[in-house]
């Protein structure tokens, strides 16, 4: 994925020093440690006949060599153009130094220090062809070994404890190498050369087996033995059982994804009534059988990311219907780590895996926790003996099904790192922000390293809390700093809020406040580097809701960014439209039951649409409710609630965004069968580019129901008038540079729309490297600054 982040910038110094007695460093920052950097650069030094050394260090890594000016330029540029597959030079910088004598080229000892100038944390790896076919091979001393990994797979960011990464810093200090390891991380010309997760059956991380009782768990394999513990997870699995497995990032929950009970069971013991799961297939090949994957899908699957990507199984998939319901894409992945590969291999159908908690916590990744918590989920526990020190869930991607834009669903695993903050901000502050509630993260800003963490859930519940708060400490540990200027949402009842104003307090520092979609949009401006542009951009920010300036909540804002560089980004930005303001009922719950917002928008003008949704008391009780009522929303989100509602009688959900996610897949049925360019919309008369009409819109979408439109072709009217309102709005303003965040464009749907009719007259942005969702909002904090 081509980003920001890959832009590398040159530093070079030059002097002039005696052929003989020339010294030069080299300074690489970016992802380049935990990557086999260090042996890369060894070997080419060796071929090279160069002496000096090459070690890690916290600004990245350093090389130093004896030779002459032109050469020590070559050496340099040959780096640049040959480096390592996971590795991202972001900046380099080429020195004279003192002179030194070296006889040899040689990896030395690390510099540990403080983290800066820009080296990032390394994300985890999926496991790469090499190590999956050394798996698989009975003449490899690694076959069927669960935790086999080279210079380029496996963890790195879920094992760190500190910079720079060495074995020493991460937990695969617990496992002393055996004679045979060490000879593979001693020679150069191996492929494990300077592995620091180098391992092997003989000295590395073992297995152990627990069957769960009454939610208890015991231990079943004193003698943890790979083979029949592997054999006995297979048994469970093909007899419909629950297994939890620990994996790179945390627990997760495997059950026989064609077995109807089994899944059926998981979802009452961890109380997901509905949300769809994801599945894991051992195969692409297998996954092709069973659903329509595209070039970029399947690009995305095998990649060292290996995300769960959101594809359409065909009618012959074997998939058990409890695993989707009510839906006509699957979130599907590839093992990706090898304990996985083994036991999909093993198993040779899909399985369900999905994360190992109960709906509404974080991932578990501890293992007194899994004992005790996944106890009551899991008939079995398959655990193994390296610490996990940072939780990750899978990230989460899809494409769009007709301009393949991919949307990031959720930034975990194999995505968190850190982001190149050159030019981003001024600051010279190391700076927190914090975030928001929902899809929460944190960003931390220390010179030009910001890193954003990875996606950390819902702050309501006090597990989460915990989870965060691990988190940011960890990551203020690891980065060695002193966090002086913090940054929250302007909601005070966030927990994020609160926990900022806990953090100001006790450095005696300022809080600034940010406005929820001030953020998101000041993220995605970033992103594409647009916050020093010369003409003004315009910012569509739709989502469920945000607290407003003005005391309400929004959720359907036009802002536009008006080009200033003598002022801080936030006072270039300005609020000019917004969808009308409707009755916000209920609080949380409004967004839990889609049939309050089509009341709250439709009540009584059409009354006759809401009968069969409330009883008569509720139905009083609510109009008194809306009589009385003072809090008011803007909320796109809430709009798609309303229209699931009295369209497709969705009135109450079990998971955010369940209600727009059906009626998005209803209107990509429409257009799938008449083509993305449908002309029809609804056409509002009191529509200007200052207020949208909000009742209009859903009142002809409610006549429409009443006089027998087909569902699918009301829901396609529905979201081409989306992107009309934001045609028109362009009109009118003149705006040509369009830039879009917020949750609601979460929906491929509507991405692709705004493409079709958009892009040929309007420059548009999307999010590339974070989520249009809430987890963007930490980044757009940073940033505002």
């Amino acid at each position: 994925m081509e980003t920001a982040e890959n832009t590398i910038q040159q530093v070079v110094h030059q002097k002039s020093v005696p052929f003989d007695e020339q010294t030069y460093g080299i300074r690489l920052t970016g992802i380049v440690q935990g990557v086999g950097f260090r042996p890369f650069v060894y070997q080419l030094a060796h071929k090279w006949g160069l002496t000096g050394t090459v070690s890690n260090g916290p600004e990245g890594v350093k090389v130093v060599l004896n030779t002459d000016q032109a050469t020590a330029k070559r050496f340099l540029e040959t780096l640049l153009a040959n480096t390592p597959s996971q590795a991202s030079v972001e900046k380099y910088e080429l020195e004279p130094l003192p002179f030194c004598s070296f006889q040899t080229f040689t990896i030395v000892e690390s510099q540990v220090g403080k983290l800066t100038n820009g080296l990032k944390l390394t994300p985890d790896f999926a496991m790469c062809s090499s190590c999956r076919e050394e798996l698989h091979d009975p003449q490899n001393r690694r076959f069927r070994y669960p935790f086999i990994t080279c210079t380029q797979c496996g963890p790195r960011f879920s094992i760190q404890r500190a910079v720079p990464y060495d074995r020493a810093q991460t937990t695969m200090q617990a496992f002393e190498m055996c004679p045979a390891c060490l000879d593979e991380y001693n020679d150069p010309t191996h492929r494990r050369f300077y592995s620091q997760t180098n391992s092997c059956s003989s000295c590395g991380i073992q297995l152990s087996w627990y069957t769960c009782r009454q939610s208890t768990a015991y231990s079943s394999s004193f003698l943890h033995d790979t083979h029949w513990i592997l054999d006995r997870a297979h048994r469970a699995l093909k007899a419909g059982k629950i297994v939890a497995v620990k994996g790179i990032g945390g627990y997760l929950l495997l059950c026989d994804a064609t077995n109807e009970s089994a899944v059926a069971t998981l979802r009452e013991r961890k109380h997901r009534p509905t949300k769809p799961f994801a599945v894991l297939y051992p195969t692409l090949e297998v996954l092709q059988q069973e659903a329509t994957v595209s070039v970029q899908e399947s690009d995305a699957l095998l990649s060292s990311v290996a995300p769960i990507v959101l594809v359409r199984p065909r009618k012959t998939a074997s998939i058990a219907p409890s695993v989707n319901p009510g839906l006509t894409h699957l979130g599907v992945m590839l093992p990706y780590a090898p304990l996985l590969e083994l036991l999909a291999h093993d198993f040779g159908k899909p399985l369900v895996a999905t994360s190992g908690n109960r709906s509404g916590s974080p991932i578990i990744f501890k293992d007194p926790d899994a004992l005790t918590e996944l106890s009551q989920v899991a008939d079995f526990i398959l655990m193994h003996n390296r610490e996990i020190v940072l939780p990750q869930d899978d990230s989460v991607l899809r494409f769009s099904s007709f301009c393949a834009k991919q949307i990031i669903l959720r930034r975990s695993r194999g995505l968190t790192g850190s982001v190149n903050a050159n030019g981003l901000t001024s600051t010279t502050s190391v700076q927190l922000s914090f975030g928001a509630s929902q899809k929460s993260t944190f960003t931390l800003l220390a010179a030009d390293n910001l890193h954003t963490s990875q996606h950390l859930g819902d702050l309501e519940d006090w597990e989460t809390q915990t989870h965060f708060k691990h988190t940011l400490q960890h990551l203020v540990n690891v980065f060695d700093v002193q966090p002086s200027c913090f940054l929250a949402d302007a909601h005070e009842g966030y927990f994020s809020t609160q926990l900022a104003h806990e953090w100001a307090e006790a450095t005696k520092s300022t809080l600034q406040k940010i406005q929820h979609h001030v953020a998101h949009f000041a993220a995605v401006l970033a992103e594409h580097r647009l916050t020093s542009s010369p003409e003004p951009i315009a910012g569509i920010v739709w989502d469920g809701t945000g607290y407003g300036t003005d005391g309400y909540s929004w959720g359907g804002e036009f802002f536009l960014y008006f080009p200033n560089p003598s002022r801080p980004l936030g006072e270039n930005i300005e609020r000019i439209a917004h969808f009308e303001y409707f009755d916000s009922l209920a609080g949380d719950k409004m967004a839990l039951e889609p049939r309050l917002s089509a009341f709250s928008l439709l009540f009584p003008e059409k009354e006759e649409l809401l009968k069969n949704k409330f009883s008569g008391k509720e139905s009083s009780f609510y109009a008194k409710l809306l009589a009385k009522n003072t809090l008011k929303t803007s909320s796109v989100g809430r709009l798609f609630d309303a229209v699931a509602s009295v369209l497709i009688g969705i009135d109450k959900t079990s998971y955010e965004g369940e209600a727009a996610l059906q009626l998005e897949e209803l209107a990509e049925s429409y257009f799938l069968k008449h083509g993305l360019l449908v002309t029809q919309y609804y056409s509002l008369k009191n529509l200007n580019y200052r207020s949208i009409p909000s009742k209009e819109l859903l009142e002809a979408v409610a006549e429409d129901v009443l006089t027998g439109v087909p569902v699918d072709e009301i829901a396609a009217k529905f979201h081409v008038t989306l992107v009309k309102i934001i045609e028109k709005f362009t009109q009118q303003t003149g705006v040509q540079k369009l830039a879009f965040s917020g949750g609601v464009f979460q929906n491929a749907l509507l991405v692709d729309l705004c493409i079709a009719v958009l892009g040929d007259t309007h420059e548009l942005f999307f999010h590339q490297q974070f989520s249009p969702n809430d987890e963007c909002v930490s980044f757009g904090q940073a940033v505002l600054n």
